[in-house]
């Protein structure tokens, strides 16, 4: 099959390569050609625009960083539409606003190119490894035209509804990520700030009702104060802010997501945006006092 791919980051890069090493013929547009170079091993045909991707394509895959990059690529004069002929699939697996997916599709509807939402969840680990939570919004006819392709790139595969169900969906991970990892980072600041080894209260609480894969994998992060980003704090940031625009516009109380949503915001103000999201140990750290012992 002939395999569009827009989007060549730290996630987009490793499922654009196991969707090539799966024997399908991959076309790619990236605004930086150095981002083309590990795709010369697999054979990827490289062009000049994402309308030339969609000439070329059966399925065309997204993965930019936010919803005005993914309306420039996929509807922009040299976009996705302009070169998608009736048929094209439209994958757009970014994290953007629920409404910003249901307006793409609509516009690609009155072309006749069917359109997924479908966001991820995993991190940089997950996309390497091909496991990633892959949430989907879309027509079921579509989705299980494109579900071979998705695991290829991910474990947990759900059609969660219609077009933009899938952005929700992700919101919601996206809070309780979020809320998660303040929370680890709360706990494990508190518990240093008390003189108590931090490992063994992790051991602890790992072997109670307090376990979370958060716990266990940003946790021992936390430790190492491993912070080369899996997830960036920026885009963290990103996708809260994604959750109290929908929260406004729909009217609700989100009182834990509106404070994690400051508090990211915090973290990219002290210039921690480019590191992992489980910098928030460190804000918390430098906003404790400081003549007490850290991790």
């Amino acid at each position: 099959m002939n395999i569009g791919f827009i989007g060549l980051g730290l996630m987009g890069r490793p499922l654009a390569l196991h969707l090539a090493r799966a024997g399908h013929a991959l076309h790619l547009w990236a605004r930086r050609p150095a981002t083309l170079e590990p795709f010369r091993e697999v054979g990827a045909r490289a062009h000049v625009s994402a309308a030339e991707v969609a000439r070329h394509a059966d399925i065309v895959f997204t993965m930019v960083a936010d919803a005005p990059d993914v309306r420039e690529v996929v509807l922009g004069e040299n976009g996705i539409v302009n070169g998608g002929r009736p048929g094209l699939i439209v994958v757009d697996m970014s994290t953007i606003n629920p409404n910003v997916a249901r307006e793409i599709g609509a516009a690609l509807a009155a072309k006749d190119i069917d359109f997924l939402d479908a966001p991820v969840s995993g991190g940089e680990i997950g996309a390497i490894n091909a496991s990633l939570t892959i949430m989907v919004g879309g027509k079921p006819e579509t989705f299980e035209k494109v579900k071979p392709l998705f695991e290829k790139m991910g474990k947990s595969i759900t059609l969660i509804g219609d077009i933009g169900a899938g952005q929700v969906a992700k919101a919601c991970n996206q809070i309780l990520t979020g809320v998660g990892v303040m929370a680890v980072a709360e706990a494990f600041n508190f518990a240093a700030k008390n003189g108590v080894d931090v490992a063994k209260v992790r051991e602890a609480l790992l072997g109670g009702f307090a376990y979370s894969r958060i716990l266990e994998n940003h946790g021992q992060r936390m430790l190492e104060r491993n912070f080369k980003p899996g997830f960036k704090a920026w885009m963290h940031q990103k996708d809260l802010r994604i959750v109290m625009e929908e929260a406004h516009r729909l009217g609700l109380m989100l009182p834990t997501a509106a404070a994690t949503a400051q508090l990211f915001n915090a973290i990219v103000g002290s210039g921690m945006g480019e590191e992992d999201s489980i910098a928030a140990l460190k804000l918390l750290e430098k906003l404790s006092t400081p003549d007490k012992a850290g991790i």
